[in-house]
């Protein structure tokens, strides 16, 4: 199969048993030849590799460069200083949901935005529009996500900076394993991990490295079906999954990405503002009683009624759950209200909880 873009990894990929699958019209790794919940639990008692390089990464250069990346996001990209980085939600004209990424503050009038399949770029060549900037889509600048808890471990004497002092949403020039890149305290899992940017030569060096020396600790090289799993524990969001443009950031929980006292303008801003305290829906988790993932887009009902839906399923080795993210009447995204599952393939009852569903730091986004 051919593909629009190409991870410089193909090979790795495949020759641990994967057939490489398209997303974000790159040919990515959803299955190796190794049991998927050996990598989730790789991730949580050690760490797991990622290829991530289906990710688009947009430089943002010029003098407007910061003006261009603010007017794009609900954040207040103003306060986000050179060597930050900031979780940040993109709307349509109407407040809709349309996008997320991670804004990087990387220098002076240098922001690459990293996003995954939504419109970001087209939202971003709107707002660049008569703005003093160039936009350059870098499709050679792969993206290798470690996460897990010892992932500092088998990293940190390999770059020159000090890797445990390096905060949250923070990210810094280096070079690992002696090869030029950026690593970044960001992530999809819940886990303390990193983020490495490096150019395409560069990241096959990285990967292979990483392997070598983190194989003793209990790394494993990690797939899509990995990251759809332990996202869902954390309840990390995946656009156009669990929130699309019919959805506000109120709606799924995401408020805490919108700056509220920001004095600049964005897309949609308006709309989204007036739409707080309007939810049709909110997102939650559920517990559910059966010994297998839910299907997604079951329904869920209560006294014969529908009352909402899943959106992304998972049966957790980790938690020995079988857990959900859920669009749900407002009223019903409470801890510990029954509900009814109706699936194609599973139907069961289930309960309301709290979310996330495992997050062993006690973290969040909402710390940027």
């Amino acid at each position: 199969m051919t593909f629009k873009r190409n991870t410089a990894l193909a090979e790795r990929h495949v020759a641990l048993g994967a057939e490489l699958e398209e997303w974000n019209d790159m040919g990515m790794a959803w299955e190796y030849d190794q049991d998927v919940n050996d990598e989730h639990r790789a991730v949580r008692n050690a760490a797991g590799l990622f290829d991530v390089s289906g990710l688009k990464k947009v430089h943002i250069l010029g003098p407007d460069a910061l003006a261009v990346a603010d007017h794009m996001i609900t954040r207040d990209m103003s306060k986000i200083s050179c060597g930050r980085s900031v979780y940040a939600i993109i709307l349509d004209e109407n407040g809709g949901f349309t996008d997320d990424c991670i804004m990087f503050n990387l220098a002076p009038n240098h922001i690459m935005m990293v996003h995954g399949s939504g419109t970001a770029m087209t939202q971003l060549q709107k707002s660049a529009e008569g703005k003093n900037v160039q936009v350059q889509f870098d499709d050679d600048l792969h993206d290798l996500s470690f996460q897990g808890p010892k992932s500092v471990e088998v990293l940190k004497d390999h770059t020159p900076i000090d890797l445990e002092a390096l905060k949250y949403f923070h990210q810094q020039s280096t070079t690992l394993f002696g090869r030029d890149c950026i690593i970044s305290r960001t992530g999809f899992s819940g886990e303390r991990g990193y983020e490495v940017f490096a150019k395409s030569d560069d990241a096959v060096i990285i990967w292979d490295s990483i392997l070598e020396h983190g194989r003793p600790a209990g790394v494993l090289p990690c797939t899509f079906n990995c990251i759809d799993a332990i996202r869902v524990e954390a309840a990390l969001l995946f656009y156009p999954f669990d929130m699309n443009e019919s959805n506000t950031p109120w709606e799924v929980g995401l408020g805490f990405a919108v700056s509220k006292d920001k004095q600049g303008d964005y897309r949609g801003k308006q709309a989204c503002m007036d739409s707080m305290g309007k939810e049709k829906i909110k997102v939650c988790g559920i517990i559910a009683d059966s010994d297998s993932a839910v299907d997604a887009e079951a329904e869920l009902f209560q006294d014969d009624r529908k009352v909402g839906k899943v959106t992304a399923p998972n049966f957790s080795p980790v938690l020995n759950q079988s857990i959900a993210l859920v669009q749900i009447e407002p009223a019903l995204a409470e801890p510990g209200i029954q509900v009814e599952v109706r699936g194609g393939g599973t139907s069961c009852t289930a309960t309301t909880t709290s979310l996330p569903f495992y997050n062993p730091s006690k973290s969040n986004r909402e710390q940027t």
